[in-house]
């Protein structure tokens, strides 16, 4: 399936913008792993039952899903990560398939899936009731829902406002980041799901600023993105607010950033 057919047409940049991490988007999944095991243990999938994984990255959480049999399927925007989920889980029995897709048009039929999962993917999708509407349509009468978002206040909100203010770029229609707030997801997937919601906070562990300012200049595609089109001063500047930022974090033995997130669990009606 070629990306003009399965990415909707105001996704194309942020496909563009999430795959220049490519396969070291990996060690972006790696640093909040706590957070995406939180949900697929959530989601409590079983041996045979079919789960879909959605904006699947390089595919963390659907190896997470797999590991005690289900039949998943990961999908995601991004044709890189995708090649990078396929190489990193092609060990995985039964082996995980791997679609581009886009999370406002799934290409399932009603009621395909014994389980849901998004882990910090759906809520980047800029129509949220759109969004929304695919996860219930696809979840079967029965069936459970699992998603982590990141929290509208804290950490996060706080990373995303730096690279906001070093950015050009128009920011989406909607924030991702209401999708941490319970009343928007109630209204959202309260419809169609018994929604149950447990905050979290997910703890990494880096060496110094400078260690995370690599990392996450490597992997994580939106600030790579970023950064490989300023000019140097424009960069400079980018990498003080963000090395200040990270230094809040700082400890003894070098950074423990701590990000708040929400789980959403859901039960289709």
């Amino acid at each position: 399936m070629g990306t003009d057919q399965a990415v909707l047409p105001h996704h194309q940049t942020a496909a563009t913008a999430w795959g220049r991490g490519g396969k070291h988007y990996d060690d972006v999944s790696f640093a909040i792993s706590d957070a995406l095991a939180h949900g697929a243990q959530r989601l409590n999938p079983r041996a045979g039952e079919r789960i879909l994984d959605v904006a699947t990255g390089t595919g963390w959480s659907a190896r997470n899903v797999a590991r005690v049999g289900a039949v998943v399927i990961g999908v995601d925007i991004s044709e890189e990560l995708l090649a990078a989920a396929r190489e990193l889980s092609a060990h995985v029995r039964p082996p995980i398939e791997f679609q581009q897709a886009d999370a406002e048009r799934l290409p399932f039929d009603d009621g395909a899936f014994d389980g849901v999962i998004s882990t910090f993917g759906v809520m980047f999708a800029f129509d949220h009731a759109q969004a929304a509407a695919e996860l219930a349509r696809v979840c079967r009468p029965g069936g459970r829902l699992a998603l982590t978002t990141w929290a509208p206040a804290g950490a996060v909100a706080e990373f995303f406002g730096i690279i906001a203010r070093h950015s050009d770029a128009p920011p989406p229609p909607s924030s991702p980041l209401a999708w941490g707030d319970p009343p928007h997801v109630e209204k959202l997937l309260g419809k169609a799901f018994d929604l149950k919601f447990e905050p979290g906070v997910s703890n990494a562990y880096h060496g110094s600023a400078e260690d995370i300012w690599n990392w996450y200049t490597r992997g994580f595609g939106p600030l790579r993105q970023l950064a490989e089109s300023l000019p140097p001063d424009r960069l400079e500047r980018l990498k003080c607010d963000l090395d200040a930022y990270h230094q809040h974090y700082a400890v003894p033995a070098g950074l423990h950033v701590k990000r708040e997130y929400l789980l959403t669990l859901g039960r289709r009606r």
